[in-house]
Formats: structure tokens, sequence, C-alpha cells
């Protein structure tokens, strides 16, 4: 047995090893990586966004009614809009002449034809007793589920038929009940007839899975993973110059093959192929977060059933996405490519507030560490807010990294912006914004995300061309590097494979 001082100095010495180990690495991450990163989103491929692939939804049964869908329904007996009174938590009325928020109602979707119906303030339609409609439930059962009948005619002539068997009815502007009968000839003079109108859709993972269905979702998402990017890919990636891919990923994943409902399992192996296919080619990998339990912003690319954002409100919900990337973390530390984490995509503002996005960033960071200190952690902008609000707060972690989205998009003052107009933007107003990102003493700066489209109406080749170039040059600047959105696309300019494929974008 040895004695106390013989224990001390071995010790003492590896505390030391470990303190100098931190500090070396602490001072690599201070500086820029030895050469900045070209890369590329895999969008679309672990994460759905139907955009990106329209033809994943095709086969689902009354696939303009999918989970998140925003109806409106008129009465065509009272000429008026049904409304959640005061936006819920109080009776159903149809008294408004204008549809808004009050009047919209957001879809979940249980089979193809039977749906909840979620109002503005987020709680269900459902019925009383005596059959009078409300909106008070917080969660729906069965007296919030309605069957939506369309007319074999004219699909946006609809009856909503409730659990009691009988269909709403307008009686009056401020009476709306369940007890109409079956019989209808359909017409003008029918309560129980509403003009349905879709005014917003999604079309993210949770769209896709549930509206398939478990075993027909099974079947479409693992065909999808295995056969939109394949090893060619990155292949292709390599030569043409880039040097890394960021993945987007969902929260699910880490519960790959038996996730929670809706989704399903296989995005995981797809992940590890590419992995594989990373150290062939030489490519960095970025992990993204990019679907949050919760959702960060309501987007459909971030797993969102119906828009809401939820993510951040409670410490469980934090404390299951640190678990998802210690998940991640322990399976990925040791692949020698991969480059980076980034702790979650864009999340929004003022629904995910700074204080609750630093308790999370703080406590990912440190599960990331716990496995890896060479990998990059990054953390990323909030949408809707100051993007250097982190730059104080992410100085004090090496190897951190923020993240901020540039887009001539999304902001009507890219509106009536000509090709010239939109070049000037970038090299004017976006090298600001990157010069006031890099600081000496602060995180390093990725574009993680940017495309060279914009609202330009009959723009030529040599004016894309020029867009994308002033782009690269910018971004190019920013001291980690830059992801181009994204790799595949139907739209051809979002597709930076079809960009370089077709002389529009060099990187060689």
């Amino acid at each position: 047995m040895r004695s106390m001082a013989q224990t001390q100095v071995p010790i003492a010495l590896t505390f030391s090893v470990l303190i100098f180990l931190i500090s070396i690495s602490h001072a690599a991450r201070s500086t820029p990586p030895p050469s900045k990163l070209k890369a590329v989103n895999l969008g679309g491929w672990l994460v759905t966004e139907g955009w990106i692939k329209p033809s994943l939804f095709d086969a689902i049964p009354n696939n303009d009614l999918l989970d998140g869908t925003q109806v409106e329904f008129k009465s065509v007996t009272q000429g008026m809009y049904l409304c959640a009174e005061s936006g819920g938590g109080t009776i159903m009325v149809a008294n408004r002449t204008i549809a808004s928020g009050w009047e919209t109602f957001k879809l979940w979707r249980i089979t193809s034809n039977e749906f909840n119906l979620r109002v503005f303030n987020g709680e269900f339609i459902g019925l009383e007793s005596s059959g009078d409609a409300v909106a008070v439930s917080n969660r729906p059962g069965d007296t919030e589920t309605f069957e939506i009948v369309r007319n074999s005619g004219d699909s946006s002539r609809v009856r909503i038929k409730a659990s009691n068997g009988l269909f709403l009815q307008a009686k009056t502007e401020i009476s709306v009940t369940a007890d109409y009968l079956e019989n209808t000839n359909w017409g003008d003079d029918d309560p129980s007839v509403f003009l349905m109108t879709i005014v917003g859709s999604m079309r993210g993972e949770f769209q896709i899975t549930n509206g398939y269905g478990a075993e027909k979702a099974t079947a479409v998402m693992q065909e999808h993973w295995r056969s939109f990017i394949v090893e060619d890919d990155f292949k292709f990636m390599a030569a043409s110059g880039l040097g890394g891919v960021r993945i987007p990923v969902g929260w699910w994943m880490a519960s790959d093959p038996t996730p929670p409902w809706p989704f399903v399992g296989g995005s995981l192996l797809a992940l590890d192929n590419a992995f594989i296919w990373a150290e062939k080619y030489n490519l960095k990998v970025i992990i993204d977060l990019h679907a949050a339990p919760g959702s960060q912003n309501g987007f459909e690319h971030s797993g969102s059933r119906d828009g809401s954002t939820e993510w951040g409100t409670t410490q469980a919900n934090i404390d299951q996405t640190v678990s998802v990337i210690e998940f991640l973390a322990v399976r990925y530390a040791r692949r020698k490519c991969l480059y980076a984490i980034e702790l979650i995509n864009e999340p929004r503002a003022p629904s995910v507030t700074l204080e609750s996005l630093k308790n999370y960033y703080k406590a990912g960071y440190n599960a990331v560490r716990r496995h890896t200190t060479v990998a990059y952690v990054i953390m990323s902008a909030r949408l809707s807010a100051d993007e250097t609000e982190l730059l104080q707060f992410a100085s004090g972690f090496y190897g951190a990294v923020i993240d901020v989205h540039y887009y001539n998009l999304y902001s009507n003052i890219f509106d009536n912006l000509s090709v010239q107009q939109n070049i000037d933007f970038v090299n004017n107003n976006r090298s600001r914004q990157v010069n006031t990102l890099t600081t000496s003493n602060g995180p390093l700066v990725l574009i993680g995300e940017w495309v060279a489209e914009w609202q330009v109406n009959g723009a030529s080749k040599e004016d894309y061309q020029r867009f994308a170039k002033a782009q690269l040059e910018v971004y190019g600047r920013a001291s980690f590097g830059w992801a181009y959105w994204t790799w595949k696309n139907v739209n051809q300019h979002w597709s930076l494979e079809w960009m370089i494929k077709n002389g529009y974008i060099s990187l060689i």
C-alpha cells in the first residue's frame, strides 16, 4: 500500500498536465483554424423539409391537410367565419366578416380525415354535454376530435362531424352546436356546410411521418435516407473543392431505432454512413441539431407539429436536449472527421429567451467537452435578435463558434432590389456584419447558411455568378468558414450540386 506522500506527486503532476493541455487547447481554439471551412448543408436529408423534395409527400392521403395546416371555415348560411371567441377559452361563434388569428385553426391530424382543431390561444375545439362547441381544453381527447367531410365535387365545401356523430352547424352568429343530422344536399341553405380555406401549411418530419403512419413512413423515409445522399455525393463534393458538410439532425435520432411517435427509425444509420464517407474523402463533419424537442423556432424543419415554439420553456426540456447532444458526442467523438457539434439551429426570439439559451449552451457545451476537447462547439445566434448578443458569452468557452445565417430573402427590404443592389448589399452590409462579429478575443464565426438565390426576376446566369462570387468573397472572411444551403434541392439555385455542375459557382 502506498503512503500519502508517495501518491501526492503523481496526482499533482497529472493535474498540472491536465491544466497544461486545457491551456494549449484554449489557445489553439482562440485563433482561426488552419484553413477556413468551405462546406455545404445536407438539408432535407435526415430532417425533412418538404420544399426541398416535395414528391416525398405525394402518396399521403389528404396531403393538403397535414399537421399544422391552418384553415378557416366560413358558414354558408351566416356568411361569417367560425371563430374562437377571445382567441380561446370560451364559446365558438360564427360572426366574423374577416378572418385573422381568432378565425384560424391549426390541424392536429389523427387519421387522414379526423383532426383536433387548435385555436389561437392553444386550446382545442370540443363539445360540452349540451352539444355546444367550445374551445376550453388544453389537451385534446375524444370530444375534441372531428372528422372533416369534403364534398366530392368541391373539396373546399366541408362539413365537420363531431364525436357525438352529429355535425357542427352555425345556428346563429353566436350559437355553434353539434346537432345537425347526416342528410345534406350541400347547398347554401345548409347551416352545417362551411367553406374551408387553407391559409398555411407545414411539411416537415412530423407531417410526413404522421401523415403516412408508422409502417408506410418507415418504408418511405428509409428509402429516402438511403438514396437522397449517397457516397458519390461525398466524392463529388471533395473533388469540387468543398472541405466539409453540415448535417442537420433531429432530436429523435438519439432514440433510434425506436424514436417517439410519430418519428420512425433509420436516420442514425444514415448518419453513420455519412461519417464513413466523410473519412474516405477527407471531409469534415458538423453535426447540427436542427430540430430540438418542443421546437425552437416553430418552423417545419424544427420538427414542429403545428408551428408552436415550446423549446426551453422548462428545465426538463433543456435537459432532454442536452442528453441528445451527449448521445451524439459519445457516438462520434472518436471519429477523426468530426469537426464540430452545433448545439441547436436557429432558436427564435422572443419565444426562446436569451437566458434559457445561455443556460442550455453552457450545459450543452459541457456535454460535448466531457467527450472531446478537439471538436468545436457551435452556438447559433437567435433569429429576430441582435446577432452580436452572444459574443461576450461565447468568448468564455474555448473552441466556441457563433453561427449566423445570411439570406437576401425573407425580408421586405429585398423585395425591390436590383441585381447590383443585392450585390452591393452583400459587399457593404454583410461585410460590415462579418467584421462586427469578428473580434480578436471573441469566438470564431461561421456563416452556417447562405444561398445564391434572391428575389430578382429574370436574372441571367452571369448575374447569379456575380451574386455568388460576392458572397463567397465576403463570407470567406468569416473566421471559421461558411456552409451553403443546400446540396440538393428541386429549386435549382438552392442546390449547390446543380450550381457547380452548371457553372454558376466554382470553388477550385
